[in-house]
Formats: structure tokens, sequence, C-alpha cells
């Protein structure tokens, strides 16, 4: 998760001096690694300015190229330059040869002046080129690293931006602003958002945060909004695909409205392409609070709004412009036509916001983590929206993400919210979790107080409540759907109060035990074989189905090798487990000799799988109680046999 300062500032007492070095100092103390650092200005160096064209002369060349010789005011009418160096001329007018065609006398232009530097090390300095010596660069947006347009310079009018000629353009474009990249562990999905780090940070400083979701402020339901129906009453993985989902309709969208600066430049420091203005809030409003959500374009929907599953042979065109093949399994948003999106993963091209679109509907939903999960990896889809849903949202937050997407809308692209609103669902909360006080010391060896518990959980969004002596009540946040059992609120109270307060310890072996039989022959071997000088190696127990046939069936044998064969292998040409460890031995030997290497002795010990009657078994037993013995028999029955062998290569 990358963390622009300037955002999180808005909702932190981070310091405004601050640099992202010190954010991640301050968030490694509550858990959150740090991993990059994200400024464009240290690829941006030098005079980079605001310029005004005054005149545009198109100069037709013999290689068939037209070329434009520009002159450019780059500093305010009737002031004089007050930038020095070679090249840049006192007047404050720069004469610029420029190949792009797409601007015309009186736009607003970036300027790169002589001095300047660009990403890649690209040093601006005046040059002799088509009979002009050019005195600077009016860039496009690739040269000034935001973005992949080449073809056509930046024209400032076009992002709704009218500033005076001399204006710091790295300023005005937001590209002094710097992120922070911090890795997020699959238990802390809350933390993929501005919201989420924000009270982070104000849990590792003990300085007070504002919460975004609170300044979202809910309108009333005044009509009834866009219809929307929940059809996956038989759960799949144990609960409601989707038990939560809003939409509420914007009209009269200006959807070619420019995206503003600070939005398009927050977006690209926190790793985001901007697009269009509503796809470019919908993403702002999903980093900002941790909700994804979507836009419809309602002229291209067919009847109600409809989350179901996928029906058998149902095919989906996706927003990367992939037809996808639907599974029966997958969770979809659809309408009378068919679907529109796989639900919590990617949106469908069908009902994407175009530049005709006129009227949003705007969806957010609460989607069941497992079914995202294996829905982004059966279509091997990876996008910002499942890698935040399968770690767990706030069930409570769709209505406050529609209401600030359509807030967005209404401020920047002209829309209007009448309240048509529609909200279906009950979303699950967490349960209550008793926690006895005295567990909090006997796991870490810290005596907390109970006064320090209860602020601790308090200070993360729990409410707790004391029931009886030395048992407390504790109900987490909404936001935090890891916490689920005693334990897990121990390892908050651990990781707020600090680390390193708990004791380092080494525990003391129980005496009179040591290495069993088995265990006692096998070091035997092994120390043996690396004695008389052979060395050991290690191979993957995967192998092709090629190998196993030439090296674990008998050679008079005409009948298929019984193999052991992955669900999910490693690697597509790897699908089986070895019956023998003769290919992995064998195959270090050959990477060996080809090194060189001419004089090898090498051993290998390891299981081979052996396949029973029986593999895997039809049903996984639940983790919340002990399985039975009949059901672990189930499991012990599906597990092949796993002998141990050993062998030499020379």
């Amino acid at each position: 998760m990358r963390i622009p300062l300037s955002w999180i500032r808005e909702y932190t007492q981070f310091p405004a001096d601050a640099t992202a070095e010190d954010l991640m100092a301050e968030l490694v103390k509550v858990g959150l690694e740090e991993e990059d650092v994200h400024r464009p200005s240290d690829q941006l160096t030098g005079p980079i300015v605001v310029g005004e064209v005054l005149e545009k002369h198109p100069e037709p060349q013999k290689n068939g190229k037209t070329i434009n010789w520009c002159q450019v005011r780059v500093a305010p009418q009737g002031q004089p330059q007050p930038l020095t160096g070679e090249g840049i001329d006192p007047s404050g007018v720069q004469g610029i040869v420029c190949g792009a065609h797409n601007f015309e006398v009186g736009d607003k232009v970036v300027v790169t002046l002589p001095g300047a530097v660009l990403p890649g090390d690209f040093r601006i300095t005046p040059r002799k080129t088509y009979g002009h010596v050019s005195a600077g660069m009016i860039a496009s947006v690739r040269e000034l690293g935001i973005g992949e347009d080449h073809d056509g310079i930046l024209v400032l009018g076009t992002l709704g931006l009218d500033p005076e000629p001399g204006t710091d353009a790295i300023e005005l474009l937001g590209l002094d602003d710097s992120a922070a990249e911090i890795n997020v562990t699959p238990d802390r999905g809350y933390a993929f958002s501005i919201r989420g780090v924000a009270r982070e940070y104000s849990h590792a400083t003990a300085t007070s945060f504002t919460d975004p979701a609170l300044q979202v402020t809910v309108g009333e339901v005044a009509a009834p909004g866009y219809e929307v129906v929940l059809e996956d009453h038989a759960p799949i993985y144990g609960t409601p695909g989707c038990d939560s989902f809003v939409a509420r309709t914007v009209t009269g969208v200006n959807p070619d409205a420019p995206t503003p600066t600070w939005m398009a430049s927050r977006l690209r420091l926190a790793g985001m392409r901007p697009i269009s203005l509503p796809v470019d809030i919908s993403n702002y409003v999903m980093l900002e609070l941790g909700q994804p959500n979507h836009c419809y374009d309602a002229d291209k929907l067919s009847g109600a709004i409809r989350v179901r599953r996928a029906q058998a042979g149902e095919k989906l065109v996706t927003l990367d412009d992939k037809e996808r093949e639907l599974h029966s399994e997958d969770l979809v948003i659809a309408d009378d036509d068919g679907a529109l999106g796989i639900a919590g993963v990617m949106g469908g091209a069908r009902a994407e916001v175009s530049s005709s679109t006129s009227t949003i509907v705007v969806e957010a939903a609460h989607f069941d983590p497992i079914s995202v999960g294996r829905s982004k990896r059966r279509h091997r889809l990876p996008s910002e929206a499942a890698k935040r849903f399968e770690r767990g949202v706030d069930p409570l937050l769709p209505a406050i993400a529609a209401q600030r997407v359509a807030d967005l809308l209404v401020e920047l692209a002209g829309g209007t919210d009448a309240g048509a609103v529609t909200q279906v669902g009950d979303p699950a909360l967490p349960e209550v979790i008793e926690l006895n006080t005295e567990l909090p010391q006997r796991l870490t060896g810290v005596p907390y107080g109970l006064n320090q518990i209860t602020e601790t959980l308090s200070a993360i969004g729990a409410v707790v409540e004391a029931q009886q002596k030395g048992v407390l009540h504790v109900t987490p946040p909404s936001w935090r759907p890891d916490l689920t059992f005693p334990e897990s609120l121990v390892e908050e109270i651990a990781r707020l109060v600090g680390y390193d307060q708990i004791p380092s310890r080494l525990p003391v072996a129980p005496a009179g035990r040591g290495l069993t039989k088995a265990q006692q022959r096998r070091r035997q071997v092994y120390s043996g074989l690396a004695a008389a000088g052979l060395t050991e190696v290690l191979s993957y127990p995967f192998l092709s189905e090629e190998a196993n046939t030439l090296f674990g069936r008998p050679e008079e044998s005409e009948e298929p090798m019984p193999v052991i064969r992955l669900v999910n292998p490693i690697a597509s040409q790897y699908p089986t487990l070895r019956t023998s460890i003769l290919p992995g031995l064998l195959d270090a030997l050959r990477r060996n000799v080809s090194r060189g290497f001419g004089d090898l002795a090498l051993f290998e010990a390891g299981s081979v799988f052996l396949p029973g009657e029986q593999h895997g078994t039809a049903e996984i037993p639940g983790i919340g109680a002990y399985p039975g013995e009949q059901a672990i028999a189930q499991l012990q029955a599906g597990i092949p046999h796993q002998p141990l062998h050993v062998a030499a290569a020379f």
C-alpha cells in the first residue's frame, strides 16, 4: 500500500516537514513493514515551469515532418525572467522547437527550461535543430513521468488549469508530494486504505486522527434507487456471497470533466493510473476508505441488478477487454441481459462508463472474502478490489462509500444526487468475544493492567464491557474481521503496547527426551554418507508424468504408472508427485556436470508418494471443533503411502 503524504496529513497529525521515511519509521512500531519510498521530484529537477504559447509557426521539413517553431512566455506578463542560466532568455520568452501539434496559441503548457533534468537522466540544454536554437522543451505527460501519452504535449487547460506563466509546474501538478510504501499482512486488510493507515499512525504516535468515514454525511433516501435483488440464497462457502448492496443514482454527470490535479497526483503516487473522472473518483474513494465500488452507465443496464451465481456456459468481457468463461461458483453482478461483472473482482465492459454517460449508478457492496478470493484465482485476475475484499472489508462502509462517490461526482462532474438510493441486505456484525483479563499476561509474560487492556482495545475501536470479575466482553470494530477469538485480542494488546515490552526467555527442554530410534537411524545414514564424501542435495517432489513413468515403472510393464496428481501444481509441466527420487537427483547431477564439475558424489533422501485406492477426501472438516475419529480416519485413508528413500549418484 502506497500512502501519499499530503493525503495522510488530512486525517492525522503527521508533521508538515516530515518525510516518507519518518512515516514508515512510525508505522513499523505497530507492525506495518516498510517497503519503499516514491518521490517523483527525485527524477525532476531544475526549472520546470508553466509557459504560455505566444506564437506557433509550422515549418515543413525535407524529411516530410512538420515542426513548430514556438515563442513561449515562461515568466509573468510584464516582468523580467527571475531565473538565470545558460539558454534562459532574460525577457521571459523562450524560442522552442516542438514536434507535437495538439496545442494552439494561447494554451498554457509545461516547459522544461535549460538546466532541467527529466526522468531517465534526460538533461535539457540549448541545442540547434531544424535551423533554430531550441532553448527548452514543451513536455508531454510521458516526458514528465506522469503518464504514457507521448503523442502530444500536456495542455494544462484540459486539466481545468489556467496558471500564470512562470508558475512552478512541479508544485502545480503535485509532483512535489511523495509516498511511503508499506507491506500489509493478509490479516490486516483495513490497512489497504488511507483510513486504516491513519488510524495505525495515531496508535503509533499516541496522537488523534480524523476518521474520513465520519466526514461523510449519508443523505436520506428521497426516492427509490435502481432495483437490486440478492439471489445468492444458498451459500456455497458457508456465508452469503453478498450480504449488503447499496446503489445510489447520480444524474447529469459530465464524464469528460477533467480529473483535478490533486486527485490525479495522489492516484499516481498510490500506484494507480488516472483514466477518466468517474473511474478516478471510484478508485480514489476505494483508496481513501478501503471500500471498493463501481460505476455503471444507467442507460446500458437492462432490468434489475441481480447478485447471483454464474450460469453454466455464461461468458463475460471484463474491463481488460478479455472474454472469460464463468464458473458456476463465481458470484456475479448481472441484469436481464447477463453478467455485468465478477463480484468483488472486476466489472464488465458492457455497462462501462463512457463519454456519452449522463446517469451513473454507484455500486458499493460487501462480498464474501472466500468467494472473491476463489474467483480471482480461478480467472487469474488480480485486482485492487479483490485484494481488499479477500482480506475483509468493513461491512458498514457501503452506504458511506456510495455517498462519498456521489458527492465527488456532484462536486467535480456537475452531477445531481437527488437521493435515489437502494439498500438491500443485512450485513453480519462482529460477535462478542469473552476475554479473561489474565490471558494477556499468561501468553506474553507482560503484566498488563485492567485499565491498560481496556484502553488499548478501545483505541482500536472495540467496545469493552466488564461482565464479571476477571472477564471482559469485547466487541471488535466492524473493520477488523480478523479479531474473532481471545488470542487475537491479546495480539493487538501486545502490538500496540509494544513488542519490545515482551521479555525474552529461552524455553528449557524437558529432561529425558532425545531422538527417536527412526531419527537416530536416519541421522546415522546421512552422517555416514556425508562422511564418505557425498554432498546432500534437495529437489522438489514434483515431476512430469514422463519422468515418473521412466523411473518408476518396471521395464517389462506396459501399464500406465499410477501416480498422485495435484489439483493445483506448482507448474503445469510438473503435475504429479514423485514415485522415485532419482529424477531430481540426476537433474542436480546434470546441472553440475554442465557447469564443468566432473568429479561428483551426490545423495538425496526424502519421501516418495505411492498412491493407494483412495486419493484425498470429499470434505475437509471445519476448524472450529474436533472433527471426530471417523473424519480423521477418512482423512488418513486419503493420504498416500510416503516411504523414505535414499539414493546416490556418482
